[in-house]
């Protein structure tokens, strides 16, 4: 294992078999027999227009959304057929999320929003805390540890929200369009830490329509269109 709690090279991390998304009867589903996989210590970038199912994609790969037909499965662990609090047990210890807008609570301070996650999966304050000072500073934001997010820059808030996302030291990294919120500079300087994280191992998930952003992260790119696979890298059907 890894620092980052990434299985050994050559795992997968996220396995879809034959996933189909269907909200409505007799309209097209959202995701259409799609099967792919993603390697331990790589990054992959879904991108494709709006409507062409890349969030419905992402929110099956968290558990935040279950599929019509086939199997997902997670850090080993099929999470499909998981109820209610397992799936949200295995979500907070296993898969950080990391939101366009942030979604920080503005009635925490910084340090507070870090240590969310690792107290939903029971982790006590007093245990989590050193892990939580250990990234606001490796992301260079200890200093606003007791601040609170509305006091904070647009790139200052990605930052808090990427510590959030890994206070618990997941096996996988999902961003939602992560620098999508942010002027040019922030997104840059975003774009450089989720680089960082990858050269060090963690496993990232990227959804974005920015080409730029998935060359700059050296990204395995999955295509989307209506639904389905339109194209990818190399080793896509792993």
């Amino acid at each position: 294992m890894t620092k980052h709690g990434v299985p050994a090279a050559g795992g997968e991390v996220i396995r879809l078999d034959s996933v189909t998304k269907a909200y409505q009867d007799r309209t097209p589903p959202a995701l259409a027999d799609v099967s792919m996989g993603v390697a331990a210590g790589e990054v992959v970038a879904v991108m494709g227009p709006s409507g062409s199912g890349k969030s419905t994609l992402l929110n099956l790969i968290a558990g935040l959304d279950r599929p019509t037909a086939g199997t997902v499965t997670v850090a080993g662990r099929r999470i499909d057929t998981l109820g209610e609090g397992a799936l949200a047990r295995f979500r907070a210890r296993h898969v950080g999320i990391i939101f366009q807008f942030f979604n920080l609570l503005d009635d925490l301070t910084v340090e507070d929003n870090v240590l969310l996650p690792a107290q939903l999966a029971g982790a006590s304050r007093r245990r989590a805390r050193p892990r939580a000072g250990e990234l606001l500073e490796r992301l260079r934001i200890g200093q606003y540890r007791n601040a609170y997010p509305a006091r904070l820059s647009g790139g200052e808030r990605q930052r808090v929200a990427i510590a959030r996302a890994l206070v618990n030291s997941p096996e996988l990294l999902l961003a939602d369009e992560p620098t999508g919120a942010l002027d040019t500079g922030a997104g840059q300087q975003i774009a450089q830490l989720l680089r960082h994280l990858n050269e060090d191992g963690q496993t990232i998930v990227l959804v974005t329509h920015d080409p730029v952003l998935a060359e700059r992260q050296g990204a395995r790119t999955v295509q989307l269109m209506d639904g389905q696979v339109a194209g990818a890298g190399a080793g896509l059907a792993r």
